[in-house]
């Protein structure tokens, strides 16, 4: 796997998983980054761990996840987390804007990836 790409999966996972500690520690955060930032990284760190793992099993460091992979795992994720779960778990909460941040995510993905 190219530099982009690793820098770009290290990146999100580190912003990421800060983020999840410190709502998990209720530490205050912005509303932009409380509700948003990890919706928008979501879909890097999936599609990366992916592609890490598709390269490393066809023997193919060249390996690209196609777009309509990209779109298919941004459609699961719109319906599952902002679709189904808020209808029956009342942790969850449908938000249009999460929708848009996983496309545009998993859009910066997939032209990262052409890049490397």
């Amino acid at each position: 796997m190219k530099k982009v790409i690793y820098i770009y999966f290290v990146f999100s996972l580190f912003i990421g998983t800060g983020v999840y500690f410190m709502q998990k520690n209720d530490y205050k955060l912005p509303e932009l980054v409380q509700f948003y930032v990890n919706d928008f990284l979501i879909i890097p760190i999936v599609l990366s761990v992916c592609l890490f793992i598709l390269r490393w099993s066809k023997s193919n460091k060249n390996y690209q996840i196609s777009i309509w992979i990209v779109l298919y795992i941004c459609s699961f994720y719109a319906l599952l987390y902002e679709y189904f779960l808020p209808k029956y778990n009342p942790r969850y909460t449908a938000d249009i804007i999460d929708v848009f941040l996983y496309f545009i995510s998993g859009f910066i993905f997939f032209i990262l990836q052409k890049k490397t």
